[in-house]
Parts: structure tokens; sequence; C-alpha cells
């Protein structure tokens, strides 16, 4: 199915072809690594709720043409002193 990735500090947008099986993990890193951007630094927000990153499609719950946003991560993602993995 595809969706898009919205980039929430730019607003940019990509599509994604996905598979109930892929998670949401495999998504933040395909999304991050298109745009330069540090994977262990981001999660994904679905509405007002952030999904689990070990989640699947499936689990998640998006469906075709649903729009996610890539937005740093409220956590401070895994960082350690100012390296995040």
């Amino acid at each position: 199915m595809k969706i898009s990735v919205k980039d929430a500090e730019t607003g940019n947008r990509i599509s994604m072809e996905v598979d109930d099986d892929n998670t949401i993990e495999e998504i933040i890193e395909e999304a991050a690594n298109y745009w330069r951007k540090n994977p262990g630094a981001y999660v994904i927000r679905f509405g007002k709720k952030i999904l689990q990153a070990e989640n699947t499609v499936k689990e998640a719950r998006l469906q075709e043409e649903d729009v996610i946003e890539l937005i740093p991560d409220p956590e401070g993602g895994k960082c350690f002193q100012k390296i995040c993995l």
C-alpha cells in the first residue's frame, strides 16, 4: 500500500510503498535516510498518537493514502553526549 510521510520540520513529503509486515522503525529509517536525518532522533506521529517503533504497519492500522509525520523525538531520541544512535 502507498502512504505519505511528512517531514514536520520542513513540510516536505515523500510517498512510500509499505507492506503490512513493515515496522514503523523501518519507515522512520527510510524517511530519515531520505532527508539525511538521524533516524534515532525521530519518531512517527499519526494524528495525535506517537506510533511505537516495533509495531507493524498492520498493528498501527495504517491504510492506503494515510499521511504520517516524521517528528523529532519529544523524549530526545537515543542520544548520549550529543551523539545520537
